[in-house]
């Protein structure tokens, strides 16, 4: 017995130096790390496609959207920079795998990747032949070269999926972070019933039945759901006027957990050390967050709620395609695109 115990507690000890060597190494090291591998492996010519050079007021790195590229060319007249998956050999795409699992957490890579392979279910619903569906047709743009001492940046982005990472010495930006699903749910064929953000509805929908009649006065901000997230793409996230809804001092205890819990979901997809950077940001909001509601309350009818505070902005939408189309995105009011990080840095270093 005493040898069993002796050889369990080395290897706890083992268990507990590698965790403590593992937690050395932050989201801004291991991305800086996948980033120079992926860059690496790149001839010449993807380099350049990929890289883009980052200089201060950059208005390319606050480029954002969450349609086709094709609808790009239409609304903005333009497409969007950087390598495509469908332009990189199979051991690029491994690295380029291994990049976004670095700046996402495991649920929020595990999102990522089942909202690309939804386009494939589109070219089948819609018979598209014209490569708009295409789940390979995302776009990763690296600002500047990885980097301990300058600033850089990635972007990710295609359908539905828009990542921003802004790098400024040890600081790290990792918003806007968009979401979304379409279909919302598969109704059909192998994968039917797959829901990737599903959590997200049904909590914010737990939350809004929570409400007693005279909360739900106060919540309810627009009898009918708008039919997208109300900031868009736009580059400033902040909503017109005073945050709407009901405030948090008004839930009673369980409906403060369930806002909280809510509000992790959005948080935790991004690693640890960037999850808790939000996770501060709700608890100093505490009380001041407001929750509002729009639309119907029933799964399957339109529907739209936000959760809104001084620093931080959530949304989520799902009214399209018969409500059956969400868009989410979690938006930092002062932070976005590393702007807090990028102004100070340069205010700093004015000849870079």
């Amino acid at each position: 017995m005493r040898k069993r115990i002796l050889q369990t507690s080395f290897a706890l000890a083992i268990a507990t130096v590698a965790l403590m060597a593992y937690a050395r190494y932050s989201t801004r090291e291991t991305m800086a790390l996948a980033a120079t591998h992926f860059l690496n492996s790149l001839t010449d010519e993807q380099k350049a496609k990929t890289v883009v050079k980052l200089t201060p007021g950059d208005q390319e790195l606050s480029f954002w959207h969450y349609v086709p590229t094709e609808n790009l060319m239409t609304t903005a007249k333009r497409g969007r920079l950087g390598l495509t998956i469908s332009e990189m050999t199979a051991p690029q795409r491994h690295l380029l795998h291994s990049l976004l699992s670095s700046a996402l957490s495991q649920r929020g890579y595990s999102k990522a990747v089942n909202i690309m392979s939804l386009d494939d279910i589109l070219r089948i619903q819609e018979k598209d032949t014209t490569g708009r569906r295409n789940s390979d047709k995302y776009f990763l743009t690296l600002f500047g070269q990885p980097s301990e001492t300058e600033p850089w940046g990635m972007r990710f982005e295609g359908h539905h999926l828009s990542l921003h990472f802004t790098v400024v010495k040890g600081k790290i930006s990792g918003s806007p972070t968009f979401l979304g699903t379409n279909p919302a749910e598969v109704r059909e064929g192998p994968r039917k019933g797959l829901r990737v953000l599903g959590i997200e509805e049904e909590m914010g929908r737990d939350l809004y039945k929570s409400l007693t009649p005279e909360q739900r006065k106060v919540a309810l901000v627009a009898e009918k759901a708008y039919n997208d997230i109300l900031t868009e793409a736009s580059r400033k996230a902040a909503l017109n006027g005073q945050p709407s809804g009901l405030p948090a001092s008004k839930l009673n205890a369980k409906q403060k957990v369930m806002l909280q819990t809510l509000l992790e979901e959005y948080a935790n997809n991004l690693p640890e050390d960037l999850a808790a950077v939000r996770l501060q940001q709700i608890k100093t909001a505490g009380n001041s967050l407001h929750f509002a509601w729009a639309g119907q309350a029933e799964r399957g009818e339109p529907h739209y709620y936000r959760v809104q505070a001084d620093t931080f902005l959530v949304e989520y939408d799902n009214v399209q395609n018969g409500a059956n189309h969400v868009h989410s995105v979690w938006r930092d009011l002062k932070g976005d695109f590393g702007e807090d990080l990028l102004a100070a840095h340069y205010a700093a270093n004015p000849h870079r």
